[in-house]
């Protein structure tokens, strides 16, 4: 008798603790909610700023304590401009704000992206901004990282570069990693391409893979009935059983959006040899630039410093506003996410 009152007491107490968590999550929910009225924040940094305070801490590091205290005390008394420099005016002109700049602005934005591309969704916001403000002699240097995925995806990520370059826009692309596949679709949209000695590039192919369970659900009895109205409205399927006729059909598709990839490359880089280079096959950056994939071997990081003096160099992002929810089970739903699209039924450039 004790124990089954022991066991009951337990299981209401358990009860007890779900119910709270979900009571205090969802009242952190509407909190979270209600704090986030913009859909997401756009943050400006100045990269000039960044390097001259690292120089500086340094420099600072170096001196004597004589020095040390001289330096110190003249800082305190400097007034430091954090996106204008000192050159840059602002006139009021017909009551509009105009920028007068000394210098054009180099704009640098990251794209690290997942097999869904949904990065996608930060960089059309990042590049609409750079595009309501950019002037003359602006431009903008995309740090990229991606291994490809969706065609869709990457598709539409490749088209948002574009925007920048139909405006006259200087693009160039770093790639220190990694731009394979769908990756190399964005990169190929760049006016100038530079990548490290050993990043990966190229992969100009689709792939599609995912398993059939058909012969296990027959053997242990399970029928999966499908019906489609339209002979292609599906090729190849998870559960049922899938014909040679489908599969003809479906790497017909492949075949097909492979053309496209290849013309899209070849309208964006005329130089290459796209029939030699597109067989799915990968290089090291050092290699890619003799296949003219890219145009200079460099970093990402000497490209900004060597254009410090010339640039008032800002980087831009753009992230929308989450819940505290979202936030924390973030990573583990995007790996599962990425599994799914990996796996389940999707081409992938």
């Amino acid at each position: 008798m004790h124990f089954i009152y022991d066991c009951s007491l337990f299981l209401f107490k358990i009860v007890i603790v779900i119910f709270f968590i979900i009571f205090v999550s969802s009242i952190i929910l509407k909190i979270s909610r209600k704090k986030n009225k913009n859909f997401g924040i756009l943050s400006v940094s100045s990269l000039n700023d960044h390097y001259e305070l690292v120089k500086n801490s340094i420099i600072v590091q170096l001196m004597d304590k004589k020095t040390k205290k001289l330096w110190n005390k003249k800082n305190k008394m400097l007034k430091r401009s954090t996106l204008l420099t000192n050159n840059n005016k602002l006139i009021d002109k017909d009551h509009n704000i105009i920028v007068v700049r000394a210098q054009p602005t180099l704009y640098v934005i990251d794209f690290k992206g997942g097999i869904a591309a949904h990065e996608v969704k930060s960089l059309r916001e990042e590049i609409s901004s750079i595009i309501s403000v950019a002037q003359k002699h602006d431009e903008v240097l995309l740090r990229l990282e991606s291994s490809g995925g969706t065609i869709h995806g990457y598709g539409l990520a490749a088209v948002q570069l574009q925007r920048l370059r139909s405006r006259k826009i200087f693009l160039t692309i770093s790639i220190d990693k990694i731009a394979t596949s769908g990756g190399y679709m964005m990169a190929c949209v760049a006016n100038y391409i530079i990548a490290t000695p050993f990043s990966i590039i190229g992969s100009i192919g689709v792939v599609a893979q995912f398993p059939n369970i058909h012969k296990f659900l027959k053997k242990n009895n399970i029928d999966v009935e499908l019906h489609t109205a339209g002979v292609h409205k599906r090729t190849l399927t998870i559960f049922g059983e899938n014909t040679p006729e489908d599969r003809k059909k479906f790497v017909e598709e492949l075949n097909v959006a492979h053309d496209l990839f290849k013309k899209f490359v070849k309208t964006m880089r005329p130089s290459l040899n796209i029939e030699k280079l597109s067989n799915g096959e990968c290089w090291f950056g050092s290699i890619a630039l003799k296949k003219k994939l890219v145009d200079d071997i460099n970093t990402s990081d000497d490209f900004i410093i060597s254009r410090i003096r010339k640039f008032n160099i800002l980087h831009v992002k753009f992230k929308y506003n989450e819940s505290i929810i979202k936030a924390l089970f973030y990573k583990k739903l995007k790996t599962i996410n990425n599994l799914i699209y990996k796996y389940l039924n999707n081409k992938l450039f």
